[in-house]
């Protein structure tokens, strides 16, 4: 143990030392589980298989629309892959993310690898993966609160290329406990100036901080369900969203499940395994009011199991269910 003390240490100490304040938060699923590989480069190639995953939100469906009838509410896609690679030591990922916010669209591709330290009955990951984000917004589209806005007048659409490098960690028992804490957008890029004067805005990447953690348990060994409490915690230091959920998993078919986002909602989950195929959808309930509607989630998640040189071991990955 004294080992992973100090590999945890070590990560924590790149992550938290590179941190500053001037950042916006990136984008937060109901199924958080399913974005590990997006979130922490540590978890690239931890299962025994390929495995693909999309996951596409709609968060306040149909709640807000411009003069003109168009959706400005959040919309995400995100699809992402990995596998172990025996050769590397390790695992590789890929993970592209289309988010669109009102008038604003951002596209992110990433690669990452990991090395997988083995300690016996479980895993370390420790990774990094290298991202480029193409950021746009439609200036022109926007409508100051006052006329004559100088930055408006002189914007129309606009756009802009950034580099970026994330890091993490993921440590995992098998079927028992797994907890994860990794920074994605380290860098915080900072582009071009979109203007001429020194205070002129400029795109910037968005440096996000993540701890997730779960547990999954049965109550009787010969029982058909397994439980799987998860915590998810995502800060930019100015702000914190913490997600905390449950799952009941039956026969490695069905789950239910059911998660509380701070002041904000109130989310219920259901997902069908067939095979390697696993289907998912959330719906969150919004308590902050206001007449806010709420949102939804389908993810959906293909693994193909290869024969590497591994100690064998049969266990479903932390994504699924």
């Amino acid at each position: 143990m004294s080992k992973l003390k100090v590999i945890v240490l070590a990560i924590t100490f790149t992550i938290l030392s590179v941190t500053g304040l001037k950042a916006q938060q990136a984008p937060i699923f109901t199924n958080y589980n399913n974005s590990y590989t997006y979130i922490n480069p540590g978890f690239a190639g931890l299962s025994e298989g390929v495995n693909l995953l999309g996951l596409y939100r709609q968060q306040w469906a149909g709640g807000f629309t411009d003069d003109t009838g168009n959706s400005l509410a959040p919309q995400t896609l995100l699809v992402t892959g990995d596998m172990p690679i025996p050769a590397l030591g390790g695992g590789i990922s890929f993970s592209v993310l289309n988010d669109q916010l009102g008038y604003e669209k951002n596209t992110n591709v990433g690669l990452g690898y990991a090395y997988h330290f083995d300690l016996g009955g479980s895993t370390i990951g420790l990774g990094v993966s290298a991202s480029l984000l193409n950021r746009a917004v439609n200036f022109g589209s926007l409508i100051p609160g006052q006329p004559g806005d100088p930055l408006l007048n002189q914007l129309g659409e606009e756009s802009g290329m950034l580099f970026d490098l994330s890091a993490g960690l993921f440590f995992q028992i098998p079927e028992s406990f797994y907890f994860g804490v990794s920074g994605i957008n380290l860098l915080n890029t900072t582009g071009r100036s979109l203007g001429e004067s020194e205070s002129a805005a400029s795109f910037t990447t968005d440096r996000t901080l993540y701890f997730v953690a779960g547990y999954p348990f049965m109550f009787d060994p010969m029982s058909k369900f397994k439980f799987i409490p998860s915590v998810n915690v995502m800060t930019n230091i100015s702000s914190f969203q913490v997600n905390a959920g449950m799952k009941a998993v039956y026969n490695d078919l069905l789950s239910f499940g059911v998660n509380y986002r701070h002041q904000e909602s109130i989310g219920v989950t259901v997902g069908l395994a067939i095979k390697d195929f696993v289907l998912g959808y959330a719906y969150d309930i919004n308590i902050m009011g206001h007449n806010i509607p709420g949102s939804h989630e389908i993810a959906f998640s293909y693994c193909f199991k290869l024969d590497t040189d591994r100690t064998p071991r049969d266990y479903r990955s932390v994504r699924y269910l």
